[in-house]
């Protein structure tokens, strides 16, 4: 087994864009001799200089020394051709996402360097088994897949293909820990782990969308000060792209042969043909001014009606706390009187339904979600037939002490309950199917896409059972199996125990 320790150790970088520059720049750093090749003329040339760049702007702020800053671009070597390569322990490929040119590069790779030489692929969607089924020693082939830019995203995914020899994924692993990235290990799996567990946020979002529950704008308000997401998922989607977001929807959606939980939503295709496609255009879902800013959807203003008298669902004593210290006259009676507007807190469930099964009346019923608490964006549901008077009361009353409320229209599961119960499912699948281990998910998920917690983490703080509830009740609402529960999340929440607990 290679030991990445060794004070000779040789490294290798095929491939000198973004990605390839950023795995340079790491591997030097933390002390390893890294060989780069491009087969475009100059390329290699020009990405060590971006990295001296790069690393004279660290020593400007004092993150790095002038010392530390020459001994990093000594250990960078600049080499014309694969055979240079031949001195490597191990070489990344980080070249052009084509399976084709993958396979060409890694065939001249093993004509050159040593029969235990580990070749490592940064794919972000190709299968690392087709790739190592080419090679002649395919076992010595996984996946090493970076996050950009790589300096900064202190994370990488080491995949396993059918093929991979456990000591490669061993000596990967100790690699990622040396430049202080933390290693998450998976097995070889459409999207890995990070685009994976990404389809649970913007591809129900999306679907909150098309049902015309919410404008995008309400959304991601919901979900950045409700439920505490950084970014909301149409603010997202803007900095990725929509385009890329739309291929990668729909290249996971068919690799995992449409899968329901991952399917893609009509809405991007048109956005994308019309040019939309986010901050690179100037405009997506929001449109973004000269300086780079996005221009603020303004909210629709807070009705001066307050509610004076309400009857509050006897499962949401919050709530019926809540109103009162707003200054309502809460009804304690088991039914509402005539004069009372009806507030009531579902779990997965839409006003419709939760008025009809406590036989109170639609058209002055709401619904208030009580998942994320009332602190920061209070989240109002209206039913079909609730009547305009009854809304505004309701609304003016919840924003009575300044807190923002949003007004939606009927939806199983609201806004953010739907979603985060999404993302959670989503997760208790991806560790079902044993692709990575529970503590593996969650970290590669805060550290790949910033979620304030992890799938399992977020579904421990709401609580298994809860998600559960939410997922169930929109399972039989929608009849719809993109929200069946995974068998994960319905035993561990029976059970009482964390969604965290591996087997």
């Amino acid at each position: 087994m290679l030991d990445i320790k060794r004070a000779d150790l040789v490294a290798a970088v095929a491939g000198s864009g973004t990605m390839g520059r950023g795995v340079v720049q790491v591997l030097a750093q933390c002390g390893v001799r890294t060989l780069v090749f491009d087969a475009k003329p100059g390329a290699a040339r020009a990405a060590r200089d971006a990295i001296a760049q790069s690393l004279a702007r660290l020593a400007e702020k004092g993150r790095v020394t002038q010392a530390e800053v020459h001994a990093t671009l000594e250990r960078i070597e600049v080499v014309d051709s694969v055979q240079a390569l031949a001195p490597a322990h191990l070489v990344v490929e980080a070249i052009v996402e084509q399976l084709e040119a993958k396979r060409e590069l890694f065939h001249a790779l093993e004509a050159n360097v040593s029969e235990d030489c580990i070749l490592a692929t940064n794919t972000s969607s190709l299968s690392v088994t087709a790739l190592a089924a080419a090679c002649r020693r395919p076992a010595r082939v996984a996946g090493f897949h970076f996050f950009n830019p790589v300096p900064v995203m202190k994370i990488v995914e080491v995949v396993a293909g059918e093929l991979t020899a456990p000591w490669v994924s061993d000596v990967l692993t100790r690699l990622a820990q040396r430049f202080g990235h933390t290693p998450v290990r998976c097995r070889d799996t459409p999207g890995f782990i990070v685009n994976h567990a990404g389809r649970g946020f913007i591809p129900e979002a999306l679907r909150v969308l098309a049902e015309g529950v919410a404008d995008f704008a309400t959304i991601d308000r919901i979900l950045t000060e409700a439920a505490g997401f950084r970014l909301g998922p149409f603010g997202l989607m803007d900095l990725v792209g929509l385009d890329v977001n739309h291929s990668v929807h729909k290249s996971l959606y068919a690799q995992y042969f449409g899968e329901p939980r991952y399917q893609p939503s009509y809405r991007l295709e048109p956005r994308v043909a019309a040019g939309l496609l986010g901050r690179k255009s100037g405009r997506g879902w929001y449109i973004y001014g000269k300086d780079g800013a996005a221009e603020k959807v303004p909210e629709a203003p807070t009705p001066e009606a307050r509610a004076a008298q309400v009857w509050v669902a006897a499962n949401a004593p919050a709530l019926k706390e809540l109103l009162a210290k707003l200054g309502a006259q809460v009804e304690s009676g088991a039914k509402p009187s005539p004069e009372a507007i009806c507030f009531t807190a579902p779990l997965g469930q839409d006003a419709t339904t939760t008025a009809l099964q406590l036989m109170i009346d639609p058209a002055r019923t709401v619904a208030v979600d009580p998942v994320f608490g009332f602190a920061r964006r209070r989240s109002l549901m209206v039913t079909p037939v609730t009547r305009p008077e009854v809304r505004d009361a309701a609304h003016g009353l919840l924003a009575a002490d300044g807190v923002p409320v949003s007004v939606i229209r009927d939806s199983a599961g609201f806004v953010a309950q739907r979603v985060v119960a999404h993302i959670v499912n989503v997760g208790c699948e991806i560790v079902q199917q044993r692709i990575a281990t529970p503590e593996d998910l969650d970290r590669a998920v805060m550290l790949g896409l910033g979620y304030p917690k992890g799938p399992l983490g977020m579904g421990d703080a709401l609580g298994g059972a809860k998600v559960l509830t939410i997922l169930e009740a929109m399972h039989a609402f929608y009849q719809d199996p993109r929200y069946r529960p995974s068998p994960w999340l319905r035993r561990r929440a029976r059970l009482g125990i964390s969604l965290l607990t591996p087997e």
